[in-house]
């Protein structure tokens, strides 16, 4: 499979797994209607319906599209990682019990992690 040809920041973040700033991302205030999809491979991995305000600077969203988002352990051991199940590039982590909205999960990602088709 061919991937997208990622920025030296994408690539810290998406292979290296790292974390972009809180409030810095292109996507964290974003809220057009459409599919967020993995920066790296273009899967479709979250809908616009599903994106909330957790009020922590990075893009939220409480449900993955079915089948498109694997949980692994994060390597510090406290934390759920989230990645593309098509590619594997990080993505970010998932929180829950926080109850925050009905599903009580959060999917905190990073904005270079993220593409975005318009709806």
């Amino acid at each position: 499979m061919a991937y997208n040809e990622l920025t030296e920041a994408e690539k810290k973040i998406i292979i290296g797994k790292g974390t972009e700033k809180s409030f810095a991302g292109e996507y964290w205030n974003h809220y057009e209607e459409g599919t967020y999809t993995c920066r790296q491979c273009n899967a479709e991995l979250f809908s616009s319906d599903t994106k909330f305000d957790s009020f922590t600077g990075w893009p939220s969203f409480d449900q993955a599209i079915e089948g498109a988002v694997k949980e692994v352990p994060d390597a510090d051991g406290r934390r759920i990682e989230i990645v593309c199940s098509t590619c594997g590039g990080h993505l970010g982590h998932v929180f829950k019990g926080e109850g925050i909205t009905e599903t009580s999960t959060r999917h905190c990602v990073n904005s270079a992690s993220l593409g975005f088709v318009e709806k």
